[in-house]
């Protein structure tokens, strides 16, 4: 899940399907050396490749020391050199080797754009999938066949395949766990001291956040309480969830559907404009976070740790604040005019660049065979969060062996990202919704996040329609990447002004025809055609 911050499956090897696979694989050396692939193979068969890819900087610095992959190796007698960056550096160093011309055999967790995809593979950095997919990769193929979908979504418009994706399930239409991204987390320990009511008006929210911050609640006698904070800009720790209050609301992406069909920038909205206005009288209440604009994850977590927010903006409360009852999700409020809207996010569990074969592979039968071994379901399901068995750490699942499944461990307190990057892979793998009660159990978060999702948030949710994972030409990307630079730095600059001056709506009308010399209209009909193209075929 985005919710990179969000929600992230091997059985023993010892079954039928298992050794079949470790046969298959381990006779198959898939030729020899190349500038990439290993030239010295081991005597037993065994076919060294060299990827490069990202990790938490909490993972092991080299991911062969995780579980999931060492267990990789013995089933497919494929050992991985691994070039492997932290997050932080990732995409520098990835374009860096790249540009250099000394290319790994594949870049593994590589989360390219579409745009970068089309034009590494014009460039003939990267290959096209498909036969790969079609001859060596029976566990994949079945993934498209059960969801056929997924095929179009990672289909190039010249019919190409460049990527391997990863695709994670989580129930359905406005019920998907990713239908809404950012949740409002309030501390209800607070609101009991001060005998308040969880607030249900934005007129509400802010007498609360006032009191919050004026009546000490939590009783250490000084004035050291956070009413309000969140990371100003697009993502789950932003605080956009309130702008629903006042219209359409907004997405990281700028982008609603009406229920007519048609695309909306969210930031050109009057609602938008209503909602920023709100913010304002937050701030000159002196209510927000004075390191909301500057911050970043580390420091807000710190601060969550410490149960200094009043209110604040995750995906799930356990990677702030902890799994325990000081804070509950506050649900959608009344706006001034009576109404209740949740902004749906255009969130699907799909990421179509995560991993791609370059050019200088000369063991592709091979790397193809390694691959299709993750999207095996219970293999899947570990890549995804993590494994079992493991005597040196905490694991995420128990085997069970009557049941053949791998069922999720209480997290105890720990943070469920936290444990899942120190254990899990990531990298190309398929979770589909008919996996949970036969190859696994749902985690005891996402749970308590789709019981939120479906309860509280859903019935609120006025969109009928999400904007579709469209796979654009590179003629569209390439004017969609130049235009978003600017407009969308543009709309967040002077979304963080009008916080603080509260000057909005005397500029508004300068603003809107910035945004259209900046591209909107482009913008809207690039997105626009887009969206009749994957809804009407």
């Amino acid at each position: 899940m985005n919710t990179m911050n969000k929600s992230r499956f091997m059985t023993r090897t010892a079954t039928a399907s298992a050794l079949a696979s470790i046969l298959l694989l381990s006779a198959c050396s898939g030729g020899g050396g190349g500038s990439a692939a290993s030239k010295k193979q081991d005597p037993n068969g065994k076919v060294t490749l060299n990827f490069i890819t990202q990790s938490s900087a909490i993972a092991p610095a080299d991911p062969n020391d995780k579980l999931v992959n060492k267990r990789l190796e013995e089933k497919t007698n494929v050992h991985i050199n691994w070039k492997n960056f932290t997050n932080d550096v990732f995409v520098e160093k990835r374009n860096l080797a790249v540009a250099s011309g000394d290319l790994p055999d594949a870049i593994f967790n590589a989360d390219y754009s579409d745009y970068e995809l089309l034009k590494l593979a014009k460039d003939g950095s990267i290959i096209p999938l498909n036969d790969l997919i079609d001859q060596y990769m029976p566990n994949f193929k079945k993934v498209l066949e059960e969801a056929p979908e997924y095929k179009s979504m990672i289909t190039a418009p010249d019919g190409k395949i460049y990527a391997f994706p990863w695709i994670e399930e989580l129930g359905n239409g406005k019920e998907r766990i990713q239908a809404v991204d950012s949740m409002p987390w309030i501390n209800v320990e607070w609101l009991k001291k001060l005998n308040l009511k969880m607030p249900t008006t934005t007129e509400e929210l802010k007498k609360v956040l006032i009191a919050f911050k004026t009546q000490d609640p939590n009783g250490n006698g000084q004035a050291d309480e956070i009413p309000l904070s969140f990371i100003n800009k697009p993502g789950a720790e932003d605080l956009a969830f309130l702008f629903a209050s006042f219209g359409l609301g907004e997405n990281p992406d700028h982008a609603v559907v009406s229920n007519d069909g048609k695309v909306i920038f969210t930031a050109a909205d009057e609602g938008y404009k209503k909602a920023v206005s709100f913010v304002n009288e937050l701030y000159k209440e002196g209510l927000i976070d004075i390191e909301a604009y500057t911050q970043d994850w580390s420091t807000y977590l710190a601060k969550g740790k410490d149960q200094k927010y009043g209110l604040y903006f995750s995906w799930d409360k356990a990677n702030i604040t902890g799994a325990n009852e000081s804070y509950e999700v506050m649900p959608p409020l009344a706006g001034p005019d009576g109404e209740i809207n949740v902004t749906r996010t255009n969130g699907l569990g799909l990421g179509r660049g995560k991993m791609v074969v370059t050019s200088a592979n000369k063991n592709l039968e091979t790397t193809a065979k390694w691959v299709d071994q993750l999207y095996d379901p219970t293999q899947s399901v570990q890549d995804n969060w993590g494994t079992y068995g493991d005597d040196k750490q905490q694991n995420i699942f128990e085997y069970d062996e009557a049941s053949n499944m791998l069922k999720h461990l209480p997290l105890e307190g720990t943070a469920p990202v936290e444990l899942r990057e120190k254990t899990s892979i990531g990298g190309p793998l398929a979770i589909l919704d008919s996996y949970y009660g036969k190859y696994t159990t749902m985690p005891d978060d996402a749970k308590g996040r789709m019981d939120i999702i479906k309860n509280i948030m859903a019935p609120h949710m006025k969109a009928d329609n999400v904007m579709p994972s469209v796979f654009n030409s590179i003629e569209e990307l390439d004017r969609l990447t130049t235009i978003e630079t600017d407009l969308f730095a543009y709309v967040l600059r002077m979304r963080t002004e009008w916080y603080q001056n509260g000057k909005i709506n005397e500029q508004w009308d300068g603003y809107l025809k910035e945004l259209d010399r900046l591209g909107l209209q482009e913008w809207l009909k690039i997105k626009q055609g887009g969206y009749d193209r994957a809804t009407k075929g």
